[in-house]
């Protein structure tokens, strides 16, 4: 069976998927708390800019890949309308029942369905836009998933990746200190779950820098790629226009 990386470690496909799916089980009912902790809520400015970027218009049909708690999909959800269309998809049921729920109490009732983003299943130039936030560094395989996205996508319609990426070279040494020592340890006491934000740490530095993702979604079908570098290249936003 072919090798992947989960974290730093070499491990099976299937096992990969299986390993992701567990780390995600584990810290659904605690997500917002720990993203909040962990980023000092940067989260949310980093969410908000990208909506503001993908400026969704009364009308348009997105897709929202790995949606998790439901962030992106509902600010999209208001700014389409009632004659548009929000799907919030996530590969990991518990995630997407977390997200649904909140969706639910705020009032929106979205399409929302367990998917792999791998294998989507929509048609060909369905959506104006799709969006995976904090998503794609843990698929097995990237270049399917983009080229899958591409492909749902209508000519000029638009991607957005919100993505942990590679931080300014001066602030690496502290960045990696809090990373690999205080996200476990504040993962262990909020979330009782030490290794699935080691495994996050990790999976942080084993994802493509800016400039490679940046090739990997032209070569999906993205004729031009913006990056838009947040908190000094922590995460990135990368706006890819489907040729």
């Amino acid at each position: 069976m072919a090798q992947t990386h989960f974290g730093y470690q070499n491990v099976d496909e299937a096992e990969k998927a299986r390993r992701v799916r567990g780390v995600f089980d584990s810290v659904a009912a605690r997500y917002d708390v720990m993203n909040d902790l962990l980023s000092m809520g940067m989260h949310r400015v980093w969410k908000a800019y990208a909506v503001t970027v993908a400026n969704v218009r009364e009308g348009d049909k997105v897709l929202d890949i790995a949606g998790g708690t439901g962030d992106l999909a509902r600010a999209f959800a208001r700014q389409a309308g009632a004659r548009g269309m929000v799907v919030h998809t996530d590969i990991n049921e518990a995630m997407l029942r977390t997200g649904r729920d909140r969706l639910l109490d705020q009032g929106l009732v979205l399409p929302t369905l367990t998917c792999d983003a791998e294998h989507l299943p929509f048609g060909n130039g369905v959506f104006d836009l799709v969006s995976v936030a904090f998503g794609l560094r843990n698929m097995t395989h990237k270049d399917a998933a983009l080229a899958e996205m591409a492909r749902v996508l209508r000519t000029g319609g638009r991607l957005l990746v919100l993505e942990f990426s590679k931080i300014a070279a001066p602030l690496a040494k502290p960045y990696d200190w809090y990373s690999f020592n205080v996200m476990p340890l504040i993962g262990r006491f909020v979330a009782r779950d030490a290794e699935s934000y080691r495994y996050l740490a990790e999976s942080i530095r084993m994802h493509p820098d800016q400039a490679t993702l940046k090739a990997m979604m032209k070569s999906a079908g993205f004729g031009h790629v913006d990056v838009h570098n947040l908190s000094a290249g922590a995460v990135a936003l990368h706006v890819g226009v489907k040729c």
